[in-house]
């Protein structure tokens, strides 16, 4: 059975749809010796060779779905090389004989918390599709004055720079000081660091951000910044489930 190129690629592990899609673009792969172009179909026993470099699809089409919940800590990266040097959260993750680990979404340097990985490409491609909206929650300190009108609007939605965006709920947390609060806020938007520029919108500055929640999957409780848990197949298969996939 053969199915476009990019979606082939992403479900092996190779990229997102559109990292391959670039990659296609620039004429690094090749489908049975020939130049592959986008709209191209191929199944996983063609030869496909990637900047010359066989691809191994039918071992990695053959690893099983498996999803870890990570705990970043500040400074760590979401990325497989750092040109400053900075610790990157794949250093951290366990070795795989096939497949490779792919990040769902990402957090900024400076965010802490939950950090969805897997070994599914499409799983991973439906979870960061704005078409699902997929909560996310956050804890987050604040620092400057937060009135209940300033809460009513970014409940009702701000206009940002790449369009409208708002939370879904906003709980006050139990610090008292109301200069640098704590608040509980979901959000069903993965746009860039909108959680900081929400705030950022009402002119108060957010010193500390810690996902805690990312659609059915919690901060895991008793593991330490810079290690994981693994989700077992009941909590992968609803995880899924979200995003209408079948694991």
């Amino acid at each position: 059975m053969t199915e476009r190129l990019q979606k082939l690629l992403a479900r092996a592990g190779y990229g997102s749809r559109r990292q391959i899609e670039q990659v296609i673009e620039a004429g690094r792969i090749r489908v049975n010796n020939q130049v592959a172009t986008l709209g191209d179909k191929a199944g996983p026993r063609d030869e496909i060779r990637m900047d010359g470099k066989r691809l191994n699809l039918e071992e990695r089409l053959q690893v099983r779905c498996r999803v870890l919940a990570y705990k970043k800590h500040v400074d760590q990266v979401v990325t497989r090389k750092d040109p400053e040097g900075r610790p990157t959260i794949f250093k951290s993750l366990p070795k795989m004989k096939a497949g490779r680990w792919l990040a769902i979404g990402r957090l900024d340097v400076n965010t802490s918390g939950l950090l969805l990985v897997t070994t599914d490409g499409e799983l991973k491609r439906r979870l960061e599709h704005p078409s699902y909206e997929i909560m996310r929650s956050y804890a987050v300190r604040v620092r400057g004055e937060v009135d209940d009108a300033m809460i009513e609007r970014l409940l009702e939605g701000v206009e940002l720079d790449d369009g409208v965006a708002r939370f879904e709920s906003i709980r006050v947390g139990e610090e008292n000081n109301r200069a640098n609060r704590w608040f509980e806020v979901t959000v069903r938007q993965g746009r860039n660091r909108v959680v900081r520029r929400l705030w950022d919108s009402q002119g108060v500055t957010v010193s500390r951000l810690m996902r805690t929640g990312f659609g059915n999957v919690a901060l895991p409780s008793g593991v330490k910044a810079g290690g994981w848990r693994e989700l077992d197949r009941k909590e992968v298969r609803a995880l899924a489930s979200l995003v209408d996939l079948q694991r």
